[in-house]
């Protein structure tokens, strides 16, 4: 199974709704608290290509984007063969 990290702060539904998306699906996650200004958030925007949102997705380190762009992975078929290399 890979290793899956999302980066999250309080209060983002967005945030909500990719780890509802992972839950259901029954993925464990490591969830990191990323609130703005912090160190956290500053790994994510380096490890992300510059994104500046939450959450940030990774899967096996390859960022994957927000909760969007999973769940577009997701619709098309493509999230379970990342979740299972």
């Amino acid at each position: 199974m890979a290793k899956v990290e999302i980066y999250v702060q309080d209060f983002c539904p967005y945030c909500a709704r990719a780890k509802a998306l992972l839950d259901r699906k029954g993925i464990p996650y490591d969830e990191i608290y990323a609130p703005n200004g912090s160190e956290a958030r500053a790994q994510a925007i380096a490890r992300s290509g510059g994104r500046t949102t939450v959450p940030q997705v990774f899967i096996d380190g390859r960022p994957v984007g927000g909760s969007d762009d999973l769940h577009a992975l997701d619709r098309a078929g493509r999230l379970d063969a990342l979740l299972t290399a």
